[in-house]
């Protein structure tokens, strides 16, 4: 495997570990059973391995239970790994092992959080987008019904942080 010799952010999700370098890679080690460690493959990593297509241009990277999702330099949110309830945010339920886009989020976005199964991005205008599982109404849309594809928080006053818990957010 590769040599991570510094991290400028660490984010660790159910069984695999992910950290961003200095120089705005990522790399993940870990369980890699629904492609979580993003580099292409389901094989087991115990130590890092690159994030397919991910070497540079990464401000912070969150990771869920069983998936991690990057926030670009450009704003752009890119997720990878389980995929059962939409939380990859790429209108489908397809286990993914490499980044894809989030639907609708290739700039805009400030920050991004990860629940177990849901995700939520803070916008630069203010506002948040969430998508993924919507147990309990935790996608703050005024409704239960889960989106593979992002979706305004509403009635949410300007906001600089939204952090997903495991099945909430503040």
């Amino acid at each position: 495997g590769a040599v991570l010799a510094q991290a400028a952010q660490v984010a660790a999700g159910q069984h695999h570990t992910c950290a961003l370098t200095q120089d705005g890679g990522v790399m993940c080690w870990g369980q890699n059973t629904y492609g979580q460690l993003g580099n292409g493959t389901t094989g087991d990593s115990s130590s890092p391995v690159q994030v397919r297509d991910l070497t540079a241009g990464v401000t912070q990277i969150a990771a869920g239970e069983e998936y991690t999702c990057a926030l670009t330099a450009g704003g752009g949110v890119k997720c990878w790994g389980r995929n059962s309830s939409g939380q990859l945010g790429d209108g489908t339920t397809t286990h993914r092992p490499g980044p894809v886009d989030v639907s609708g989020l290739t700039g805009g976005a400030t920050l991004v959080s990860t629940g177990v199964v849901h995700t939520c991005a803070v916008m630069s205008g203010g506002g948040a987008k969430c998508w993924g599982q919507n147990l309990g109404g935790v996608l703050g849309d005024g409704t239960t019904t889960s989106s593979s594809t992002p979706v305004d928080v509403v009635d949410l006053p300007p906001s600089v942080e939204v952090q997903a818990g495991g099945f909430h957010t503040c």
